[in-house]
């Protein structure tokens, strides 16, 4: 069977355990605990420590952590105070710029399984040599607040880069990214149409720094029932076939649009198991 897709990415300050805990209580499908943006400075040591502690142990859910920045004088310390912790899940890797550095992280940390996070122009330019850097690399993301200062862009304007790393992803063979954050938490119908807006590019869920964002997500991407039933007929085909195949109403089927019809019928299965 094929697994379902994780849709919710919660984002936690790691120098917070008690909002950590509650994290890792919520609905989301993985907690991320942020080193970098979240946490001032002063406090980047305990966050540090604090998220080494937590990950002594295994969780429910997948924890995967947001290192500082690689160009940082605190990821160096990062990586030595995570690397072969058992409750470590994976490592977000904020503002690459080019495949040498996820390469230098994968041989750091025994090729754990990483996401970068492109933000400037230069890592959008990269985002194809990045996904294919190393085969520790599971995925890209979009950085868009970093993305939209470095460029001088509006949110709209961002749609090219968007769909920039949503091309990279799939030529690399990896899993459609995620989106990036909405950062007003209260803003639930933007955030909603924004997710639909980003399910239309080609992403598959979202980061979120709220609980109450993680409902509104989920139900922006999965699948209606209309997809359903044809993800199904489209499956059913595909197991009754081999290569390429004509559905009885014309339409062209390859392993590309079976594979797409398999990502649909897991995340039906996902909601029917929640």
């Amino acid at each position: 069977m094929t697994p379902a897709p994780i849709l919710t990415w919660l984002y936690v300050p790691g120098d917070r355990p008690a909002t950590v805990a509650k994290a890792l209580a919520s609905r989301a499908d993985a907690v991320v605990v942020d080193l970098e943006d979240a946490v001032a400075p002063d406090r980047k040591e305990y966050a540090r420590t604090a998220t080494a502690e937590l990950l002594t142990g295994r969780h429910q859910v997948p924890v995967h952590v947001r290192v500082n920045a690689l160009d940082s004088p605190y990821a160096g310390a990062d990586l030595l105070a995570l690397t072969g912790l058992p409750g470590l899940a994976g490592l977000r890797l904020p503002k690459v710029t080019d495949p040498g550095q996820v390469v230098r992280v994968a041989e750091l940390t025994d090729s754990l399984p990483l996401f970068a996070l492109l933000e400037s122009a230069l890592g959008i330019e990269r985002a194809y040599a990045v996904a294919t850097a190393h085969a520790a690399l599971r995925g890209l993301g979009v950085g868009e607040a970093d993305l939209r200062a470095d460029l001088g862009a509006s949110d709209s304007g961002l749609d090219w880069a968007r769909s920039r790393v949503v091309c990279a992803s799939r030529a690399a063979g990896l899993a459609p990214p995620a989106q990036s954050v909405h950062p007003d938490i209260l803003d639930l119908d933007g955030l909603a149409a924004s997710c639909a807006r980003g399910r239309a590019l080609g992403f598959l869920g979202r980061a979120a720094i709220h609980p109450r964002q993680l409902p509104v997500i989920e139900r922006a991407y999965l699948p209606d029932p209309a997809e359903v039933a044809a993800a199904e007929e489209i499956v059913k085909a595909a197991d009754s076939e081999s290569g390429a195949l004509a559905l009885p109403d014309g339409r062209f089927v390859d392993a590309a649009v079976v594979t797409g019809a398999r990502r649909v019928l897991a995340l039906r299965d996902r909601e029917l198991r929640t």
